[in-house]
């Protein structure tokens, strides 16, 4: 076991050293230059390393029966009492996070190769930042604590703001990149204040330590508002909305659509297997605390399907490739979020990781086609590239079948089962879950379609356009095809590992199920009719799509133009951006200049300002004085002496 966990331990740090290495020498910041062209080399190389020990650590976990290890690294956080040692947490639940980003991350350098080879800006900073947000995704995943956890929980956040904003000559880029930053950063402080709590309550941030003693204060109660309130359920509330902000739920989704601004291969990373998935992650690391807050689960239900149903529908509308490909990746935690709501975290992991392939798959292949298009991402200018681009169309529909849940992708296996655990819950936001989680499907298929018809097939509607249209070199088309292998059939190949007969061995205690909580178990006694669902509503919204766009290709504009009013609504997102631009930002920057101008150029700056104008003021005065004249002087000092005088005898 000690191969693997040293294995585990390369795989964590390799990528680390990736970046300091593109990031200090490729420029020659430190010592001799190794250019753009050695940064890609050693950043690729460190990647491809990182993902044979990820590989070659989940074997080994797989071959010893899944153990539970703390590989220690350093002492790190010593105060008073304090301790917070830096430990990599060697479960399944880390090895096959860590196996799966790796392989995922790799990909995508690799990809990058080729997609960035025209880019007048420093490539060495690019890779650098990729392998900087691939060590912070890791050392997310691999955490034995709550502090190291929110290291790496922020070091994704700092690492997506550089990628997000690569290109900072582009104002659209700086914003969306501040834009993520912010929202994510307001989702942290709630997210802080439940590890603090968390601290308080048990007296230690050690994941170990803290589930040993969560049967011990179940009992624990906090006075807020007026009410008395179960610790569980508040900590349990604070670390959720934390999860929110990273994995862009409704109401803090607003930021990831506009994190399109970045490269592509950005966009891959950070939908993909990375940063999104990290709120998944943090629900299934404390399940052992979440199942014992019953209103926490609901409300994940809840805020789940909402946002699974919400994106579906601005999916629909979007003109922009990448943005559509966005819109579903909430969509799609969406669905994380309601298997881990039911107590089902075991199907969470599996979607999760599933997803991870088509998702980037899709993005990658969207990317096949910008570069393809000489950076053209609006699809209603595309049309007819089948021809053209026949790989990157034949692994497109392969990563779309696959997104919506057609059998016998892999999408379909991890989606119906989530689908499936929501109705054998059988409570309140369960159902709601299931409705809401059913039509998702039949508008995931809907978008779906509509991307593949709009782009691949039909007539091309920019003939110029489609005529210099090429497909990509095999540096771009090889990741694809990898990744096309693994959305086409990681869903049978892992479903009996993640969900099936072979789950309770896999995850060996890194996935806790309280003892009351049976939806996993019976997820093989749902109706037929019910399982079958999904699958059909996916089935009619494929068919709906080729109908509306192959079929009756100007029933789209019709409808658009009929119900106007329908169509802005789902076009400008809901109305969020505006909404929260009222809400929020317009008396921000209000307060922000009554602070300006009043508390620093009236108050901070003018008081010391007028002090000094004072000051200046009066000793051009007392200059006059100064006439050297002895009969004035003799004459102001009588003057002093007469109201001296008249002072003593007026108040004797």
């Amino acid at each position: 076991m000690i191969g693997a966990s040293s294995l585990f331990t390369v795989a964590v740090f390799a990528p680390l050293f990736g970046a300091i290495i593109a990031g200090l020498f490729g420029a020659g910041l430190f010592g001799p230059s190794i250019g753009d062209r050695g940064a890609r080399a050693v950043s690729v190389g460190l990647m491809v390393l990182a993902t044979v020990c990820g590989l070659g650590a989940l074997s080994g976990a797989l071959s010893q029966g899944s153990p539970t290890l703390a590989v220690p690294v350093s002492d790190w956080i010593q105060a008073g009492g304090f301790r917070a040692p830096w430990t990599l947490r060697f479960d399944m639940l880390s090895v096959e996070m860590v196996a799966m980003v790796t392989l995922v991350s790799t990909l995508i350098h690799i990809y990058s190769i080729g997609y960035m080879s025209h880019e007048t800006n420093p490539v060495s900073r690019f890779f650098a930042y990729l392998s900087l947000f691939t060590f912070a995704m890791l050392m997310l995943v691999s955490s034995d604590n709550l502090i190291q956890l929110f290291f790496g929980w922020e070091g994704v956040g700092l690492a997506s703001y550089l990628l997000i904003g690569y290109w900072y000559d582009r104002p659209s880029a700086n914003a969306a990149a501040i834009k993520a930053f912010v929202v994510n950063r307001v989702a942290d402080l709630f997210f802080m204040v439940g590890i603090a709590l968390l601290f308080a309550l048990f007296g230690t941030v050690s994941y170990d330590n803290i589930f040993a003693l969560v049967p011990d204060h179940q009992a624990a109660m906090y006075h807020l508002f007026g009410t008395d309130m179960r610790a569980y359920e508040v900590i349990g509330v604070l670390l959720f909305i934390g999860a929110m902000g990273k994995s862009a739920q409704l109401f803090f989704h607003t930021w990831l659509p506009d994190a399109m601004e970045g490269p592509t291969p950005v966009s891959a990373l950070i939908h993909a297997a990375t940063m999104v998935t990290a709120g998944v992650f943090l629900l299934a690391r404390m399940s052992p605390l979440i199942e014992f807050a019953p209103v926490t689960k609901d409300l994940v239900v809840l805020i789940g399907a909402s946002t699974c149903f919400f994106a579906a529908t601005v999916g629909l509308v979007q003109p922009d490739i990448k943005r559509t490909i966005a819109y579903s990746t909430c969509s799609q935690l969406g669905y994380m979020f309601m298997a881990c709501g039911v107590g089902v975290y075991q199907a969470g992991m599996f979607h999760l990781t599933t997803h991870a392939f088509f998702k980037a798959l899709l993005f990658l292949g969207a990317g096949s086609v910008i570069h393809a298009l000489h950076d053209e991402q609006d699809m209603f200018k595309m049309g007819g590239l089948a021809r053209k681009l026949p790989v990157t169309c034949a692994v497109m529909w392969i990563g779309s079948l696959a997104l919506a849940g057609i059998p016998p992708f892999a999408g379909w296996w991890s989606k119906d089962a989530i689908i499936d655990a929501t109705f054998i819950a059988g409570t309140g936001p369960g159902y709601y879950g299931w409705l809401l989680g059913s039509l998702t499907a039949f508008l995931t298929a809907l978008y779906s379609g509509r991307l593949l018809f709009l782009v691949f097939h039909g007539k091309p509607r920019d003939a110029q356009l489609a005529e210099h249209a090429h497909e990509s070199g095999p540096v771009i088309l090889g990741p694809l095809v990898v990744l096309a292998i693994g959305a086409a059939f990681a869903g049978a190949a892992f479903a009996p590992w993640f969900i099936g007969g072979r789950q309770a061995g896999f995850w060996n205690g890194a996935i806790f199920t309280a003892p009351g909580n049976a939806v996993l178990a019976s997820l093989e006694q749902v109706p037929v009719l019910i399982t079958l669902v999904p699958t059909v509503l996916a089935l009619l919204g494929a068919a709906t799509s080729y109908y509306a766009y192959v079929a009756k290709p100007e029933l789209p504009a019709r409808l658009a133009t009929q119900y106007g009013s329908l169509y802005r609504f789902l076009l400008n997102k809901w109305y969020f951006d505006e909404l929260y631009d009222r809400i929020f930002v317009r008396p921000y920057e209000a307060i922000a200049r009554l602070f300006w101008h009043v508390g620093e150029e009236d108050i901070a700056e003018g008081v010391p300002d007028g002090i000094g104008r004072l000051t200046s003021g009066g000793s051009m005065q007392l200059v006059r004085v100064q006439t050297g004249s002895i009969a004035v002087y003799a004459f102001t000092m009588l003057i002093g002496l007469v109201v001296l005088i008249s002072t003593f005898l007026v108040f004797r």
